[in-house]
């Protein structure tokens, strides 16, 4: 089974940067779109950003555009979310997920894998 295991979060005061990294394993990385996700305190998960497999390809959600870049490095396994200018509206549990057609979708359920999730708080 693919194991998926992010990492990264932390506290961090508004304005501030994190980068989340998820490192795959037990499966073809290489071959997989990725995606990041996250839920916030008594909000349904959503998709924040997601990569073909190639890296060719993006996706941002309105709310992060310009402030969030997705990137990957299939030598290493390993998908990327920097996270720039946080926003008190960023908190929340950050997971990256596979999808094992390789391309974008936005729809959470076409997922196939899921990490375990990090905490991402921003203080006001």
């Amino acid at each position: 089974q693919v194991q998926l295991v992010e990492s990264g979060g932390g506290l961090v005061q508004a304005g501030g940067s994190l980068r989340l990294s998820c490192a795959a394993s037990g499966g073809t990385f290489s071959n997989y779109a990725m995606g990041w996700f996250r839920q916030a305190p008594g909000k349904e998960r959503e998709i924040v950003a997601a990569i073909s497999w190639s890296g060719d390809s993006t996706y941002y959600v309105d709310s992060v555009k310009g402030r969030f870049t997705i990137s990957r490095d299939n030598a290493k396994n390993t998908v990327y979310l920097q996270m720039n200018s946080l926003q008190f509206e960023d908190t929340g549990v950050y997971y990256c997920a596979a999808e094992t057609t390789g391309e974008i979708v936005q729809i959470t359920r076409w997922y196939d894998y899921w990490g375990q999730g990090t905490q991402v708080t921003v203080s006001s």
